[in-house]
């Protein structure tokens, strides 16, 4: 199922959602709303907000609280993006230029700044101290993990390491996305765990997967160039797999371009070559299937219907978008 049938119940209050994002970025100064707009405007799935969405819905919620919520999850979200952006000095984000190439390191940081203190603003202004304790620890978690990618070296990476990343990077803010929308709806804490755990699983799932897709030759379809990670040296499970099943002479050509001062395209070739040959991409999605079959599992328990039944289609398209 694509994404468009699996948000038709909801696409009232995402637009909601959508309007609520550009709420903010009509300010006074024109920079702020310049950089805003770019970044939030450029094409992202808002799976995020559609998992806050179905995860009210599952006990009846009221909307008016979880759009404004999951807007300020976006505010989020794209506040780490243009952090991220400079931290790697990345050159595009979602098939245009990075704001930094455009607008510079500075604005980007500071606009993400201001990203970061509305969402905390619109979440205050709700007045659930529940959902703040989320956000507060799922803020912390993914500064956490901004640092252990900076410190973790590819030399020495680990596929603990890389998931260790990845839950605190990603997979915490669909967990709190999925918590949230509960929360605002009545949910009790077990079932508030429950949600945890699928947006848990389901981010690990869809950061498995957007690494193997940065594997593949067809880059039309995300916003990423052709082998990015490789590029900037990060372990990614492709990776990881690689080297775990390569011959010797395999891994050391691989560790031989990445010690190279510049990666370049047809290095990313080669390695995508070896991928292929030992079935790397196949492996790794298998991978992203057993999250989202555990995130299914912590659904099992909570109300059945169709926002129970989204939010298993979503776990299913988390694997399938674009392979």
């Amino acid at each position: 199922m694509d994404i468009a049938t699996l948000i038709d119940d909801v696409k009232p209050e995402l637009a909601r959602v959508e309007q609520e994002i550009l709420r903010h970025l009509s300010t006074e100064i024109p920079l702020l709303n310049e950089v805003g707009k770019y970044i939030l405007s450029s094409g992202g799935k808002r799976l995020r907000p559609a998992v806050s969405i179905y995860a009210s819905k599952l006990f009846g919620g009221k909307d008016d609280e979880v759009v404004v919520a999951a807007a300020a999850l976006e505010y989020l979200h794209t506040a780490t993006l243009l952090h991220d952006d400079v931290v790697d000095e990345a050159e595009t984000r979602r098939s245009q230029k990075a704001a930094r190439l455009v607008w510079g390191n500075q604005a980007s940081v500071l606009v993400g700044d201001y990203l970061l203190a509305t969402a905390f603003r619109s979440l205050t202004l709700l007045g659930d101290q529940r959902v703040l304790d989320v956000i507060s620890h799922t803020t912390t978690l993914m500064a956490k993990g901004e640092i252990l990618q900076l410190v973790r070296r590819y030399d020495t990476a680990t596929e603990a390491d890389y998931l260790a990343i990845i839950i605190h990077k990603t997979a915490c803010l669909f967990a709190a996305a999925a918590q949230i929308g509960g929360c605002y709806a009545g949910a009790n804490e077990e079932q508030q765990k429950a949600l945890y755990g699928y947006g848990n699983e389901l981010g690990i799932a869809f950061q498995i997967v957007d690494d193997a897709l940065d594997y593949v030759e067809e880059r039309g379809k995300i916003g990423k160039p052709l082998g990015i990670d490789l590029k900037e040296r990060k372990v990614t499970l492709p990776l990881s797999r690689l080297m775990k099943v390569a011959s010797p002479k395999e891994q050391a050509r691989v560790m031989e371009i990445l010690g190279q001062k510049a990666v370049s395209d047809d290095n990313v070739r080669e390695v995508i070559k070896l991928m292929t040959t030992h079935e790397v991409l196949p492996y790794t999605l298998e991978e992203a299937r057993k999250y989202t079959r555990r995130a299914k599992e912590h659904l099992s328990g909570l109300p059945e219907g169709k926002a129970r039944s989204a939010l298993t289609g979503l776990a299913d398209f988390v694997v399938d978008r674009e392979l």
